[in-house]
């Protein structure tokens, strides 16, 4: 069921500037082919502006950032997406008034190859690249992330929950190597944050996509990340695996203005019970 090579993401020293204020500096971290990893911080901390970089919203003011190598920094969204890298947004972003399935179809557009007056049309190459998106849509996708029942349905009389799994698969459509999920659990209740946990780890294990994530959930952070880096104030303050970081006392200082590791564990704990 893999459905691409999983590809390797750096980050390499990318500063961002908006007038006299820098948003990001000197950040440099690597998401490694077929891992999952975090970027964790505070409020503020700059985890959206280093994921507009990543997609092509953002132009840095110095750095890089690279695909398997590849300097990408000067490719604009669509050729980034193109190149197999697909995001999620920490506000739904999909169209309210479409059925789940179009919405879901809208995703694998960067690697449409029929021209305007085909697709006007809707015959020979055209038709044909329809029905095998439709296909691979309904087959691998929706059963995928058992949204089956709701595939007609439109968006807007969805649960948020439902909503942002829709979001997902509309993401994997695109067929990514890198999958950039920001707050993918945000607002979800504990059976919808366990569902989305579960797809997440099957998108990495079994479809063979690296993940790049930002979330506040920290027990979810915790629970299935390979490796974590965290930011605060723009600049990255410590990276590791999630135990080590969990243990870091600039991290506890950031997020509780103690150094207290103790208290942060503490923290999540009762986040968790929530």
């Amino acid at each position: 069921m893999r459905m691409s090579d999983a590809a390797a993401l750096k980050v390499a020293g990318v500063t961002l500037s908006f007038g006299g204020v820098k948003a990001l500096r000197d950040v440099s971290f690597e998401a490694k082919a077929g891992s999952i990893t975090a970027v964790i911080g505070p409020n503020g901390a700059g985890k959206t502006s280093v994921f507009n970089c990543i997609s092509g919203f953002y132009r840095p003011s110095s750095g890089q950032v690279l695909l398997d190598g590849q300097d990408i920094s000067a490719l604009r969204p669509p050729r980034r997406a193109a190149l197999g890298i697909a995001r999620s947004f920490q506000n739904i972003a999909l169209f309210r008034g479409m059925t789940v399935l179009d919405n879901i179809k809208l995703g694998r557009h960067a690697h449409m190859k029929t021209n305007l007056l085909q697709a006007m049309l809707y015959s020979g190459a055209a038709a044909r690249e329809e029905e095998a998106l439709r296909r691979d849509v309904e087959e691998r996708i929706i059963d995928f992330l058992e949204i089956d029942h709701i595939r007609n349905m439109p968006v807007s009389v969805l649960s948020y929950g439902l909503q942002k799994r829709v979001e997902l698969a509309r993401a994997l459509a695109m067929q990514p190597r890198i999958l950039l999920l920001d707050e993918p659990v945000a607002g979800m209740n504990r059976e919808e944050t366990e569902d989305m946990a579960r797809f997440i780890l099957d998108v990495k294990e079994e479809w063979g996509v690296t993940i790049l994530m930002v979330e506040h959930d920290m027990g979810l952070i915790m629970d299935i990340s390979d490796h974590v880096t965290v930011l605060n104030f723009g600049e990255v303050i410590a990276e590791g695996l999630p135990a080590e970081v969990q243990a870091d006392p600039h991290v506890a200082e950031a997020y509780l203005g103690s150094g207290d590791p103790a208290a942060l564990m503490k923290r999540l704990h009762e986040e968790a019970e929530h």
